[in-house]
């Protein structure tokens, strides 16, 4: 064994090279993984909660309420454009100070947002968060898997998963509420002090050396996009996360009828939606490994389309307003896991590559639902913004299923030809026989 120290994790123990013998369990081995996801948590916080502020936004910085939605839409497009750049060029360094580095990028960006002057500069303060936040949430999926045994590994990416789902549930509304109380200002000050805690949090419990696998460059991580299969299917994941964050991104505006502009309302509106979004999400994942991805799909996707068209009629007072967000938040977010399941089903040796577009796709999508929302709202307004979304919900069926007929297609090809068709070659592999 070469000279030095290196460190390696199995079944939560760190084994020292100096040492033939495993320590024992630490808090850095323990906590490390649930760290990741508080982390996680920490940043997708500013994502999801700006939406709950932009009428006292759009107000402070003298900016309409459509305006003041672009922060969603810069935050979005940014991440969906940094993170696989940033993740191939950062894949060679320490995982913890690359996680060190992108929190603090975040956090020097909410800090700008929270003193911004102008709506110009909260627009820049935002970009900079998201390069920290695109650069953080892919970084500490990979590190989560790699610090636990390879029957861990689903569990850990669940982990930083739930802290995303998460920021919905929590996050949002508590900065929602905080802003309605105090000023936008200082939800963005809760979200720099929720990644101040994350910073020290995964300073202290993600060890200092990290064991992962080789890294892949950006052209492989891109290969995907050559199978018409894999396009059909992250085609669903944009077009149908576009249908889901219209109502989401305006939701202030969309219920203002419902709230009557109350901060209280809308959190509890926002927070019945994180949570039902996320038992809906686990329910689906359940049900996809019974019955398949693409089913889960297409009914979530229906209900979501009935759900939508009726949408509008439940917003003008606040107990049919909650009704309404029940029915829509469990189908609005069933369609994760199955879409993830699907993207697997497809080459489970290129997963982490696949889970990784996709999750791009998704920024995308958030990004445009904040420039589709605005237009909706100047042409038909904001009550009928549910209807545009439902319109692309079904547009997101039609490819969906697209999908699983070139999936079929391949099937029967690869039988007549008797041998399997991969989705992609993320890296050079030896040829088979």
């Amino acid at each position: 064994m070469r000279p030095g120290r290196s460190a390696k994790i199995y079944d939560w123990t760190v084994m020292d090279s100096d040492s033939p013998r495993a320590t024992p369990p630490t808090p850095v081995t323990r906590w490390g993984v649930p760290m990741l996801g508080f982390a996680t948590f920490a940043v997708g916080t500013d994502e999801f909660v700006l939406a709950g502020v932009l009428p006292e936004l759009g107000r402070d910085l003298g900016v309409s309420v459509t305006t003041a939605g672009q922060v969603v839409t810069v935050f979005a497009l940014t991440c969906a454009v940094v993170a696989p750049v940033l993740a191939t060029a950062t894949a060679r360094r320490a995982r913890r100070g690359v996680l060190l580095a992108a929190i603090a990028v975040y956090l020097l960006g909410g800090v700008a947002t929270a003193l911004a002057p102008t709506f110009a500069t909260v627009l820049a303060a935002q970009m900079v968060a998201a390069v920290g936040a695109g650069l953080f949430v892919p970084t500490a999926a990979v590190t989560a898997a790699a610090l636990v045994p390879p029957g861990r590994k689903g569990r850990a990416l669940a982990t930083v998963a739930i802290g995303f789902t998460a920021a919905t549930a929590l996050g949002a509304p508590i900065g929602t509420a905080l802003g309605g109380y105090l000023g936008w200002r200082a939800t963005m000050w809760f979200v720099a002090a929720l990644a101040v805690l994350g910073l020290i949090g995964v300073r202290a419990l993600v060890p200092a050396r990290v064991p992962t696998p080789a890294p892949e460059g950006l052209r492989q991580r891109l290969a995907p996009l050559k199978d018409r299969r894999v396009l059909a299917i992250l085609a669903t994941t944009l077009i149908g996360f576009t249908a889901v964050y219209i109502p989401y991104t305006y939701i202030a505006v969309v219920f203002e009828p419902a709230t009557g502009g109350s901060g209280d309302r809308l959190a509890v509106l926002m927070f019945t939606l994180g949570v039902i979004g996320t038992l809906g999400n686990f329910g689906a994942g359940s049900l996809a490994d019974r019955f398949g991805g693409r089913i889960v799909v297409a009914v979530a996707l229906l209900w979501m389309v009935a759900a939508l068209v009726v949408f509008p009629a439940a917003t003008g007072a606040f107990g049919p307003a909650l009704v309404m967000i029940v029915v829509y938040g469990a189908a609005a977010f069933a369609i994760t896991t199955p879409q993830q399941h699907r993207l697997i089903t497809l080459d489970p040796e290129s997963a982490s590559v696949l889970i990784a577009l996709n999750a791009a796709i998704l920024y995308l999508a958030i990004s445009l639902s904040g420039a589709v929302g605005a237009l909706g709202i100047a042409w038909v307004g904001a009550n009928s913004l549910p209807l545009i979304a439902a319109v692309l919900a079904a547009v997101a069926l039609i490819t969906s299923e697209l999908g699983h007929r070139l999936t079929r297609e391949a099937a029967r090809e690869r039988d007549q030809d008797g041998a399997p068709r991969r989705a992609v070659r993320p890296s050079r592999t030896r040829s088979r026989p």
